[in-house]
């Protein structure tokens, strides 16, 4: 059975004050930091910070992403789109293969224990933008994958998206592109999908890495029992720019208006594409992760 553990034995650690500042170079207008890892060894330097304009022309994004891709600032939440990528995934929900977003590695070795790093509610592969090329500066194998019904998968066709569904697909990505035991990273409600996952197929998963877990906040209440037009209205919200504006506000401490707006222009991206409201609202109505009983499992 999966247990819970470090990835790994991956540290990274904070550097003491005068190290970090001799690690902080500058070329042009991109400010790069050194980061370090077991042992001290250096890795190397990866860029953070968002950047100015003049920095964010001539990307190419994938085509399936929102044209609205364009006016993010953030180099992380660039970069990280960049590398996005959709496989075809067969599962029993669609007719077809399923279209699956993720960020993949750029080499697999077969040998090695892979991560795989789950996002949490109504989010996408770019809430990993920063941890993930630390992980993968450090020579392991690294996914970002998004849900089924989150993230930028193509949702046409898909008859669910309740956690049975988003399960099934899970499983099929790994089963068809993985195909080995992974550490298996969920933020927020990603780690009550990754419990999940990991109590129903344990042969998948060599250990669990939970951050800020929702693994107690039992299903989506009496939102599974809204009435579909009042579904809708509150999923109308959710992607509202308002509402994530201040969502950044509370998560971020001193920092710019421009970051928030930055910053929330990145966390709704995925709700710009069709079939996020379907499938978000087929989620609440289906009830939601339950894992709570399943914790000690």
């Amino acid at each position: 059975m999966a247990s819970i553990s470090a990835a790994n034995n991956i540290i990274v650690e904070k550097l003491p004050r005068t190290d970090r500042k001799s690690s902080i170079s500058k070329s042009g207008r991109h400010t790069r930091r050194c980061f370090y890892g077991r042992n001290r060894s250096r890795f190397s330097s990866i860029t953070l910070c968002a950047v100015s304009e003049d920095t964010t022309k001539d990307v190419e994004f994938p085509p399936f992403l929102p044209s609205e891709v364009k006016n993010v600032k953030d180099l992380a939440a660039r970069e990280m789109a960049r590398r996005i990528q959709r496989l075809p995934v067969q599962t029993k929900l669609s007719k077809q293969p399923i279209m699956s977003s993720c960020v993949m590695p750029n080499t697999q070795n077969m040998d090695a224990t892979p991560v795989v790093f789950l996002h949490g509610f109504d989010s996408s592969c770019l809430e990993w933008r920063y941890a993930y090329p630390l992980i993968e500066a450090a020579g392991v194998e690294s996914w970002a994958v998004d849900l089924l019904g989150w993230g930028f998968t193509n949702g046409e066709g898909v008859t669910s998206f309740s956690v049975a569904a988003k399960r099934e697909h899970l499983y099929e990505f790994w089963r068809t592109y993985i195909q080995r035991p992974m550490v298996l990273v969920g933020a927020s409600l990603g780690a009550a999908a990754a419990i999940d996952f990991a109590v129903l197929y344990p042969e998948s998963v060599s250990s669990l890495v939970l951050i800020d877990a929702s693994a107690y906040a039992e299903g989506t209440g009496n939102m599974a029992k809204f009435p579909k037009f009042l579904a809708y209205a509150g999923v109308s919200l959710l992607k509202s720019i308002p509402l994530r504006s201040y969502a950044n506000l509370l998560a971020f401490h001193s920092i710019s208006t421009s970051r928030i707006i930055d910053s929330m222009n990145v966390g709704r991206l995925h709700c710009l594409l069709p079939h996020w409201e379907e499938a978000t609202i087929d989620f609440m109505r289906s009830g939601g992760y339950k894992v709570a009983t399943r914790v000690k499992e």
